[in-house]
């Protein structure tokens, strides 16, 4: 396996931003296909998932433990359909369990679903799946997938709109272009924004987003940060409150990939406007907040990997505000799929392609 550091010198200072400390990079993993998300065992160990439906345990040092193909119920595998994130359950330590979402159905009926499983020292047991987005709809594109927990156990999970059905994501009473809240069982929390409202789904938390693939919960500012794709430009970041409206498809900064004009408005009235945002695009993908203590210099600021863009944009936040902005990890030259702070305190990067690579980041 290929292993090798790259030792970096003091990065340029961008305005507005402290000096950014040196750091090394270390490929812990190699040949990996198209590694989607990352999150970190007790023990050490990691697991990480390939969207071809393949879950790794890997050791801290990135060697191999195990490496299977869990039965997924009716896993899609087409385009950007496929086996997504992974997270541990609050009651991890308890139970072993874990969850999943992933693309389920068939090319021509197909959403997002969230799976339960139990870790064993081989593999994945119990495997049921506990959610499915609806309406079924075709293609392969805009699953969202990301997942974060709460304060009070319960969970979020993003949802794209489906590429072809934007208009969607602004009807109340279906899933796409929504994030919902669950309990981990899959079933709808009763203190849901919209339990019992007459023509919306009980699931819904917000609504009115595009692709959202990065979602984390932040537990000293009790600030829940979410990203999501834009068309051609309008790349969001948003702060997430529950029952709002992020305005998709009514209200962008972006442009159809055709060139056209997906709406007059970049703002409307009773919707979230984004918090930061990126034209043109960069693609953001996982996003991570840093409150680790090997770099004290990074401690509060948001990390969003970025896949068109083949590197991580550090925010650093001041009163729910971004007020700088910094690129880091372009020499990498790798579209960026996700990245996670450990609980070592480092970085982790997992690279998107069929040669995809986890690499971790320290001092």
């Amino acid at each position: 396996m290929l292993r090798f550091a790259i030792l970096l010198a003091l990065l340029f200072a961008v305005p507005g931003l402290n000096a950014a400390p040196s750091y090394q990079l270390k490929v812990l993993a190699d040949n990996l296909n198209y590694p989607w998300a990352l999150v970190f065992l007790p023990d050490g160990d990691m697991l990480l998932t390939e969207r071809s439906g393949t879950v790794k345990r890997l050791a801290a040092d990135g060697s191999e433990r195990f490496s299977i193909q869990p039965a997924l119920p009716d896993l899609l595998q087409a385009a950007q359909a496929g086996l997504q994130d992974i997270i541990l359950a609050p009651d991890f330590a308890a139970n072993s369990q874990i969850l999943l979402s992933y693309a389920c159905g068939t090319l021509k009926a197909n959403n997002t679903c969230l799976a339960s499983a139990e870790l064993t020292a081989s593999g994945l047991d119990n495997i049921k799946r506990i959610f499915q987005a609806q309406p079924l709809k075709s293609g392969a594109a805009h699953f969202g997938g990301r997942i974060a927990f709460l304060p009070d156990n319960s969970l979020v999970l993003t949802l794209g709109d489906g590429f072809d059905y934007r208009e969607q994501a602004q009807n109340p009473a279906n899933h796409l272009g929504k994030i919902v809240r669950l309990n981990t069982d899959g079933s709808v929390p009763q203190d849901n924004p919209f339990v019992n409202k007459p023509g919306y789904a009980a699931e819904i938390y917000s609504l009115g987003h595009r692709n959202v693939q990065g979602i984390f919960y932040d537990t000293p500012s009790q600030t829940l940060y979410s990203h999501e794709h834009g068309p051609r430009g309008g790349d969001e970041l948003n702060i997430i409150s529950a029952g709002a409206n992020y305005g998709w498809p009514v209200a962008t900064k972006g442009i159809d990939y055709t060139g056209a004009r997906v709406s007059p408005y970049t703002a409307f009235s009773g919707m979230q406007a984004p918090v930061w945002g990126w034209t043109p695009s960069i693609a953001p993908a996982g996003m991570t907040l840093y409150r680790g203590e090997l770099f004290p210099q990074w401690q509060g600021n948001i990390f969003v990997a970025a896949l068109a863009a083949k590197s991580v944009y550090r925010l650093q936040i001041e009163n729910h505000k971004v007020v700088s902005e910094q690129v880091l990890f372009s020499e990498l030259k790798q579209r960026i799929r996700d990245v996670r702070s450990g609980p070592d305190g480092a970085l982790y990067l997992l690279t998107d392609s069929d040669k995809g690579q986890l690499i971790k980041v320290t001092p």
